[in-house]
């Protein structure tokens, strides 16, 4: 697959759609943050979320992509769980939990893509860090989101936060480019060398996704053929935002 070829430049009438698809996709989010609390199932996560999203008119480019068709609008990932966990019915949340929540919306044929990490009731010193640094390795890397600069400086932002403080970031599961397509160019990973990689223009817009893992980096898939863990059980965090290139600053689409 060539991501280079991939990569769609935004005009400034498409980045305010995209910008509004974020708001949305920021709105279901922080319903379903309001959510995380003991005795609550994963399936009532991805409810609320279905339900905020239908009051908009909108729908999640998640529910039946891939092969097998993903089941649900959100994604759950509890503890070891890094990414794409499925909501289910008898999936209760527990005191001490730390649960990903990653979503998407399609908004006037544009897709945000974003996701954050929290606690339920009291969590470990251990999590708190863990979640501390997957935030902040997230906006070392939108610091770097700038014209002129490269994919592998963004990479080479997030590794570098997350390694020096002592944490692993995952090899196998990469940023992207966004737009009508959940998946477009370029690829941007967690792992990468400043200076190389794709040249940073106005108009490229990128879901940057740090997956931060307390142990080995090391991640296997299981049976469900989605749910993504850590090889050795340890805990995982993601954050995520859509963010898009400009002449100046970076640009946040998915916040309130």
């Amino acid at each position: 697959m060539s991501w280079k070829r991939q990569i769609k430049l935004k005009k400034p009438a498409e980045l305010r759609i995209m910008r509004e698809a974020g708001r949305i996709n920021a709105t279901v989010l922080a319903k379903v943050r309001e959510l995380l609390q003991p005795g609550v199932t994963t399936a009532d996560l991805n409810a609320a979320a279905e339900e905020v999203l239908k009051s908009y008119g909108c729908i999640s480019p998640f529910k039946g992509y891939g092969r097998p068709p993903f089941p649900a609008s959100i994604t759950v990932s509890i503890n070891d769980e890094m990414v794409h966990g499925i909501p289910h019915p008898k999936r209760r949340l527990k005191d001490g939990d730390i649960v990903s929540i990653d979503c998407g919306t399609i908004h006037e044929g544009f897709v945000a893509d974003s996701a954050f990490t929290a606690g339920v009731g009291e969590i470990s010193p251990e999590a708190r860090q863990l979640l501390e640094i997957t935030e902040g390795a997230l906006y070392a890397g939108v610091e770097k989101m700038r014209k002129g600069l490269r994919t592998g400086d963004v990479s080479a932002a997030i590794q570098n936060y997350v390694e020096s403080r002592g944490l692993q970031v995952t090899r196998e599961y990469t940023g992207h480019g966004v737009g009508k397509e959940m998946h477009e160019g370029p690829q941007v990973p967690n792992v990468g060398a400043a200076g190389s990689g794709v040249l940073l223009r106005p108009g490229m817009t990128i879901a940057l996704e740090p997956m931060v893992l307390v142990g080995t980096y090391e991640t296997r898939v299981l049976p469900d053929q989605w749910t993504v863990v850590s090889a050795d059980g340890s805990l995982t965090a993601h954050f995520e935002h859509t963010v898009a290139v400009t002449e100046g600053e970076p640009l946040l689409l998915t916040v309130l």
